[in-house]
């Protein structure tokens, strides 16, 4: 077929090519801003992201060479996974990180993060497939919004200081392998994974009152 005296073929491709070029521009945009917010969240006392995180630069995949950052492809602005352990970072979760938009990983564990986990947790990491908060100072409770994170493997919450229930809702985590709130502070029944769960009782222990399988029976009211 044949419109304005172009096959209708090359501007279906055209058309394509130029939406995936704004989509991926917008993208790396915000993977670079994604990295700039949680910079500017988070007090670096030993100076691991202000010596790295140098963001006077244009070259494509510059965010790629950060300490702590993986990305898709070494050329490309567009982040994989954050490692951000034992740094000795202070401050709240970043919210900054909704903005690196492809993240499958996340691992801030020991360092001296505070506070609440976010109650959208899942809008802030979408497609995470593991996340690592352990031995910080979190507190508060456990998101029930974290089970709509669907795509997680890896979920370690240890050595906090949450406190109340574990969600039952946890258990809609179909594909979770490796999960541990041990040593905390949270009571109650713990989301019940399926018989054939490869999850034990060491991922609760520590806790000064949580029962139901693998743990003790919960007792009656």
């Amino acid at each position: 077929m044949v419109l304005n005296g172009r096959p209708l073929t090359v501007l279906v491709v055209v058309s394509l090519w130029l939406l995936l070029s704004c989509g991926l521009s917008y993208g790396v945009q915000s993977d670079i801003d994604c990295l700039k917010g949680i910079k500017a969240a988070l007090e670096d006392p030993y100076g691991y992201l202000n010596t790295s995180w140098n963001f006077n630069n244009n070259a494509e995949g510059f965010i790629c060479k950060f300490t702590g950052i993986e990305c898709w492809h070494p050329d490309e602005n567009k982040v994989l996974n954050i490692r951000l352990s034992d740094m000795g970072l202070k401050g709240q979760f970043p919210g900054a990180m909704k903005n690196c938009t492809s993240l499958t990983g996340l691992d801030l564990s020991n360092n001296k993060l505070f506070g609440n986990i976010p109650q959208n947790i899942s809008d802030l990491g979408r497609f995470l497939t593991s996340l690592d908060l352990s031995s910080n100072n979190f507190s508060g409770e456990i998101p029930v919004d974290m089970s709509n994170c669907t795509y997680l493997n890896v979920l370690k919450l240890d050595h906090n200081r949450l406190t109340g229930q574990i969600p039952a809702e946890l258990s809609l985590l179909a594909r979770l392998k490796q999960f541990s709130v041990a040593n905390n502070l949270l009571t109650g029944p713990v989301p019940y994974f399926g018989p054939n769960s490869s999850i034990t009782a060491d991922s609760y222990s520590n806790n000064p009152g949580l029962c139901g399988f693998p743990l003790d029976p919960c007792q009656s009211a």
